[in-house]
């Protein structure tokens, strides 16, 4: 991607020259109310207006969906563009002078679109020819389909931009290629066509299928889903990776989810894209699918941006396939179910049917679906439920093979109060109403997970308690602080912060830092820039945005003027981030070692030999770790002092 660096003066000289009423009256129609004016909001659907434009503040606020700004935010919404994009629109339009930082690239500004952009005008050419290709002859198949099979109306098959792909070989690639003159290497680079095996000539990738197409989280298409009208496999086919989509991040739907996500501090996820579709049609917005591939860490993750509470409910099919899928999704994230990064529910909806099949049920079935919601059980009940159902108690095999599989389960719970509730729980599934048989059970079950604490001298982790704890709180506030203000103020060491935490596996844990965080990655992801496209403009564009969050932006805002960070720190800024991430390592170092400490505790050497000896091993292992990063941070603060 080019690098355009905007300089600050033409960035403050586009806010002088802006006006929030002349740019919003272009898209709402505005109405003088006292100093005000009022419109219906074009953010959400409304009949009563409850919009409103201060033009002497120069903001926008909805007081029905909650969207609110000032001029240059509505256009990155209402477009879908970039800050640097509604800059250089807004300069232009205002006729002011555009300076960059780089003067020699001042010339890029008019240059043709960048390869990427150019995958996103195919796209969504691409896009508008199987619209169309729906509503022909050819097409007629897929619309029936859609509208008799699936029930919907032209207006929800509009909304989600469905369309046909025909059973031509070539038909696309002579569109886009031949008619449209796009350049070849980048039709296949979007993922529209393939090369033929014998080297001569392409085909489409597509072929006599529906199409759906899937956005990214700004609602620009990035790919395409599709379902065989026929009999050909595979049945659902999506685009391969390019370099607008990676399947392993992205989620479908999610840019129609992400405000709903946001109001109802809830994700749901289903199977197929047709889920994802009715659910939304009946309301339940907060929906994604996750394109029929196994659920993964880096998807999870990326919805945890949107939700405060992480609760994150899934829905898959209710029979043995769907059942499969969701235990293959719980082992992907159950580290951070574990962590506590994930409050994960799963729901299965009764008589085995999937969320579409069940909406279309009854005309009660969105409000029965919504109380389903409400109550869909921990993932940890909905786990020891599966090790019960379809098993006899009565039969001792099968009783003892059920009592093992819970003691595999209560094992892994690090919460006292938490497996205190599932051994009590436990117990009273294995009693089977005999209530009696409660206390036997729940006593056998504290003897199977309580291991006698003896252990032989010659193995035992020793002076653990002796470990000092070195203020962990206030390091890590210290070094994130320090992060978080080199990040701000020092553009060009970014990248070998991000390097840094990915690299260490590494979480910003102070609540208002990890908050901040969240916001320049979102900030990041929507601009859809690189760290370098926007430079000091993170800066300015971050205290725009958090002004939207009063009580959070107290709490950081020593951050954007640190008194104690001058020009005199920043050639020993890499000393200081190395120090930062040590300290972090550090940190969770210490708290693997008390882990490894409190499960070798529980532990029966001669009956767990091999978890003791893990255990053990992980503990010296973490206690070399510290005393290395010990000297790692006392050698950088030395050396930090010696350069003062």
């Amino acid at each position: 991607m080019t690098t355009i660096l905007l300089h600050p003066d033409t960035i403050e000289e586009v806010k002088n020259r802006v006006d929030i009423v002349d740019i919003v009256s272009e898209y709402v129609v505005l109405k003088k109310r006292g100093r005000n004016y009022q419109g219906l909001c074009p953010f959400h659907d409304e009949k009563t207006p409850s919009f409103s434009v201060n033009p002497s503040k120069q903001f926008y606020h909805c007081f029905g969906c909650g969207a609110g700004g000032n001029g240059i935010k509505f256009l990155m919404e209402i477009n879908k563009q970039s800050f640097p994009e509604v800059m250089l629109n807004l300069a232009k339009r205002y006729q002011v002078p555009i300076k960059t930082l780089e003067p020699e690239k001042k010339q890029e500004l008019q240059r043709q679109i960048t390869e990427k952009e150019q995958l996103f005008e195919i796209l969504a050419i691409t896009n508008s020819f199987f619209q169309h290709a729906l509503r022909q002859n050819e097409g007629k198949i897929a619309l029936e389909y859609i509208t008799e099979k699936r029930g919907l109306s032209d207006e929800n098959i509009q909304k989600f931009d469905l369309g046909y792909a025909p059973a031509g070989w070539e038909t696309l690639y002579n569109y886009l290629v031949e008619q449209k003159r796009y350049p070849l290497e980048l039709v296949e680079k979007a993922g529209l066509i393939k090369p033929r095996k014998n080297g001569h000539g392409y085909y489409d990738y597509f072929r006599d299928r529906l199409i759906i197409p899937i956005h990214d989280p700004q609602g620009k298409i990035i790919a395409f889903g599709s379902r065989s009208l026929t009999d050909e496999e595979p049945k659902y086919l999506h685009s391969p990776d390019t370099p607008l989509f990676d399947k392993g991040r992205t989620l479908y739907a999610l840019d129609k989810a992400k405000n709903a996500i946001i109001k109802k501090d809830q994700v749901v996820i289903v199977e197929g894209y047709f889920d994802a579709i009715a659910l939304h049609i009946a309301g339940i917005n907060q929906t994604v699918a996750s394109l029929g591939t196994a659920l993964s860490e880096r998807q999870i993750k990326a919805l945890l941006k949107y939700t405060e509470s992480k609760q994150i409910i899934l829905n898959f099919d209710a029979d043995k396939a769907g059942i499969n899928a969701t235990k293959r999704a719980i082992s992907e994230i159950e580290k951070l179910v574990y962590t506590g990064q994930v409050n994960l529910r799963i729901l299965n909806l009764p008589g085995g049917k999937d969320a579409d099949e069940f909406l279309k049920s009854s005309p009660y079935s969105a409000e029965i679906y919504q109380t389903a919601l409400e109550k869909a059980p921990l993932w940890l009940d909905w786990e020891i439920q599966q090790i019960i159902n379809n098993k006899d108690l009565k039969q001792a095999d099968q009783f003892q093979i059920v009592f093992q599989e819970i003691i595999n389960i209560l094992n892994k719970i690090e919460n006292v109060n938490q497996k205190t509730y599932y051994i009590r729980y436990c117990a009273e599934l294995l009693s089977q109403g005999e209530h009696r048989l409660i206390s036997l059970y729940t006593e056998n079950l504290n003897k199977q997970l309580k291991k006698p604490t003896i252990k032989s001298e010659e193995n035992q982790p020793s002076n653990f308690a002796k470990i000092p704890v070195l203020e962990e709180n206030k390091l890590l506030e210290n070094a994130e602080s320090l992060l978080l203000i080199i990040y701000l103020h020092c553009p060009e060491y970014r990248q070998e912060i991000i390097n840094s935490l990915e690299e260490k596996d590494l979480l910003f844990t102070k609540n208002s830092y990890r908050f901040l965080w969240q916001q320049i990655n979102k900030i990041e992801q929507e601009m859809n820039l690189t760290l370098n496209d926007y430079n000091n403009q993170l800066y300015l564009l971050l205290q725009e945005h958090l002004m939207d969050f009063p009580d959070q932006i107290s709490q950081v805002n020593h951050l954007f003027y640190p008194n104690e960070f001058n020009q005199k720190d920043l050639y020993k800024i890499n000393l200081m981030i190395r120090s930062a991430i040590a300290t972090l390592e550090r940190v969770m170092n210490e708290k693997y070692c008390r882990y490894c400490f409190e499960k070798w505790k529980n532990l029966d050497q001669s009956k767990d030999e091999k978890d003791f000896k893990y255990y053990v091993e992980e503990f010296y292992q973490a206690k070399q770790k510290i005393k290395e990063l010990d000297q790692q941070r006392q050698f950088n603060f030395i050396e930090i002092v010696k350069e003062e």
